[in-house]
């Protein structure tokens, strides 16, 4: 063949087999069709919400969810689907609870236990006493005083009424305050100060029951007879001596008020709860689509699949996991074969300090300190980042870009660029197919409390959506009101889109992105002096 002929040739193999990432964008139109006209984010979530319910770490409703959803990675064609274990503790659960006002009336009150609280054995009834206590130097008032008694331990408020709309969308100008750069402060003693006053909870049980009290109650933190339940003492050896109850903050207030002007009212309680011990471990569960290139790495999306109790764990984070699983699903029956592997991560023991997004990051990308880290439950959390040096595993550079869900149900805006100017372009290059579904915003601030943080520690590209807010921080979140009702499908399915769409496109991409190991940063003011009232 002569010489133009075979540039010619070589010209039409470059037009028929174009660039990873042209493939990529080839493939967008059939992600959307598959995740619009055959969604299944809806039916996923209904199963996970009405049928397993509420994902307490190491509950059995959780047990349920891990088995489930691995069996639903198989169904859809994904592969290397396993779970991870992590050292947690108890598991536990509800079968029944009532809390009742028997004097001076008979109200039946909103009331849940306490989460890792132990059961009343029965029905315990006793009189309360408002015996507001959130600090050690609180215990001398009360020596003496709490023998036989329910203790209501919260200060109680005044009644709130909202003054603004519950349900809300981002507008352009909020979104547009989240695009500021905010410089980062490091103030190692703070954090101490706040591992240290993790121990409270026990002193106060230790109290409570030193003095002869038979329960306490707490009061919830929302109005409109909502409740939460939330409760850390979760490992073994921690578990609390006292039943625990969080009453409606209506409810909290009308036994305070009857209390004030006496005689205090009797309240009865019955709290069937169960401990399981039978596995401290709990477990990760990751699904994989494998990359055509074993040397590239791969990406990764994540949500939290655990949940607290009062309600269904539906937008935290329910809403998430089925983003992500439905993103799983999109691309797996799309039969794409991208560059790097895509990798799919439902995280555990979000709700007790990010412990199984932690227990990935140290396995498989890098640890913090020079010896053994004894920590543990938000202890760890918190006094992990402060840990030095980081020490990268051996597979630190293959994980080339991590994406979170876990602000409800909303429908995806954009990206936080998490300080990381470097990404901001590559990030909305790959959100540019989705501007007219709402997804077109990068913003360079940061977030936290959620599960790419840890990586983002460790300079791993981990990052997380922008979201709608809808209902989510003034109604359901943790709350008994969080249940399937409050999700949004056409969101949902939006999310999905987005999220297969952006893993396909950082599978695909010529490099991964920028990152750096952190190093550890000087005292931001070195001249500060630490509140002396800072614990009250």
């Amino acid at each position: 063949m002569r010489l133009t002929h075979l540039l010619a040739a070589a010209s039409a193999l470059a037009i028929a087999a174009p660039a990873p990432a042209q493939v990529a964008k080839t493939e967008l139109n059939r992600i959307i069709e598959e995740g619009t006209n055959q969604s299944e984010a809806m039916v996923t979530a209904q199963y996970m919400m009405d049928m397993i319910g509420p994902r307490l770490t190491n509950s059995p409703g959780m047990r349920r969810a891990e088995e489930w959803t691995q069996q639903r990675f198989r169904d859809w064609g994904l592969t290397n689907v396993r779970k991870e274990g992590f050292e947690f503790g108890r598991g536990w659960t509800i079968e029944r609870s009532s809390v009742r006002m028997v004097t001076p009336r008979s109200v039946q009150l909103t009331a849940i236990p306490i989460a890792w609280t132990p059961p009343t054995n029965g029905t315990l009834t006793a009189p309360v006493i408002v015996a507001p206590i959130s600090a050690e130097r609180h215990f001398d008032a009360w020596r003496g005083k709490l023998a036989g008694k329910i203790v209501m331990i919260s200060l109680p408020t005044a009644g709130s009424e909202p003054d603004e709309a519950a349900f809300q969308r981002l507008t352009a100008e909020q979104i547009g305050k989240l695009d500021s750069f905010r410089q980062p402060r490091y103030d190692p003693e703070a954090a101490d100060r706040r591992v240290k006053r993790l121990d409270f909870a026990k002193k106060l049980d230790a109290f409570l029951k030193a003095e002869g009290a038979v329960a306490y109650a707490t009061q919830s933190y929302r109005d409109a007879k909502l409740v939460h339940g939330e409760g850390y003492l979760f490992a073994r050896g921690d578990t609390p001596a006292l039943p625990g109850i969080q009453l409606a903050a209506e409810d909290y207030r009308r036994l305070a008020r009857i209390a004030k002007v006496g005689p205090a009212p009797t309240l009865e309680i019955t709290s069937d709860v169960r401990f399981d011990d039978s596995d401290v471990n709990a477990y990760n569960i990751l699904a994989d689509i494998r990359g055509t290139d074993p040397k590239a790495g791969y990406v990764m999306a994540g949500a939290h699949l655990d949940s607290w109790v009062a309600g269904d764990g539906a937008a935290d984070n329910g809403a998430g996991s089925v983003m992500v699983m439905e993103a799983a699903r999109i691309l797996a029956k799309l039969g794409v074969r991208p560059k790097r592997t895509i990798r799919f991560a439902l995280w555990n023991g979000e709700e007790q300090g990010l412990l199984g997004s932690l227990a990935y990051v140290e396995r498989h990308l890098a640890t913090r300190g020079t010896g053994p880290n004894s920590q543990t439950g938000l202890a760890r959390f918190m006094g992990w980042s402060n840990r030095w040096p980081i020490t990268p595993q051996p597979g630190y550079g293959e994980l080339a870009a991590y994406f979170n869900i876990d602000n409800g149900s909303g429908k995806l805006r954009g990206v936080y660029a998490e300080n990381n100017p470097a990404v901001v372009s590559t990030l909305r290059e790959w959100l540019s197919p989705f501007a007219s579904m709402g997804a077109r915003d990068v913003v360079i601030s940061r977030t936290g409390g959620t599960d790419h943080v840890f990586m983002q520690q460790v300079g791993v590209p981990g990052f997380q959506f922008i979201q709608d807010p809808l209902d989510y921080e003034s109604r359901v979140h943790h709350s008994s009101a969080d249940t399937f009702d409050h999700l949004k499908a056409d969101d949902m399915r939006q999310g999905a889109i987005v999220l297969a769409g952006m893993l396909l496109q950082a599978a695909n991409a010529d490099q991964p992105l920028p990152r750096a190991v952190p190093q550890q940063p000087k005292v931001t003011d070195p001249f500060a002096y630490p509140d002396p009232d800072e614990d009250r």
